[in-house]
């Protein structure tokens, strides 16, 4: 019965995708990049950017965190005080993407992610193992895995790394911290940013 919904909806709001222009790199904050991409960011065991992701990074499997890696510009270099990382589905048939994960705190020194890096440690302070901390998804989870409507086609995921200049205020290393709250504070603080994206689907079989 539940696919049986899913499918229904899926056909409902099968025009209800791509809302890149709501992504969380068209904040204002990156009004003056001009959408330029200056970061490399690579996921090494999934592929380039735009391949599909495997059952275990979904909500069918382990939902594992891709591990990634970036490289900033070398004009940047020295000047990035932290890093930011962010997680959303443009694909949803919703108005504005949902947010996946959002991830604050993690040092200038990190140039790379792994799964095990999103395994909580403090509760209570919103920290991870990797030593970063964790904003508000759409549900609350720290992160939540690929789970696109049936038969809604290929969703694709963003993963949005952007340099800051300036560190956050730490009261917004917090776990109810919202995107849209990060998009507000980091307005004169973008330095570069860059994405990969990896492609989910599910089809009723």
């Amino acid at each position: 019965m539940t696919a049986l919904i899913e499918v229904s909806l899926s056909w409902l709001f099968k025009n209800g995708k791509g809302h890149d222009e709501k992504s969380f790199y068209k904040a204002p904050a990156f009004a003056d990049l001009e959408g330029k991409q200056e970061i490399t960011v690579t996921a090494p065991e999934i592929g380039p950017s735009n391949s599909v992701l495997g059952v275990e990074y979904t909500h069918d499997g382990a939902g594992k965190f891709p591990s990634l890696r970036w490289e900033a510009p070398p004009h940047i270099a020295g000047q990035v005080k932290e890093w930011l990382l962010v997680s959303e589905d443009p694909d949803a048939p919703l108005p504005t993407p949902i947010c996946h994960g959002i991830y604050t705190g993690i040092p200038p020194t990190r140039t790379s992610v792994e799964a095990a890096d999103f395994e909580v440690e403090d509760p209570g302070e919103a920290l991870l193992k990797g030593g970063f901390h964790y904003g508000r998804s759409r549900n609350g989870q720290v992160y939540i895995p690929p789970r696109p409507l049936m038969n809604h086609g290929p969703h694709r995921y963003f993963f949005e790394v952007v340099a800051l200049k300036e560190p956050l205020n730490p009261s917004l290393l917090s776990a109810a911290t919202t995107r849209e709250q990060i998009a507000d504070a980091i307005n004169g603080k973008v330095l570069a940013w860059g994405m990969w994206i990896g492609v989910a689907e599910r089809k009723w079989e």
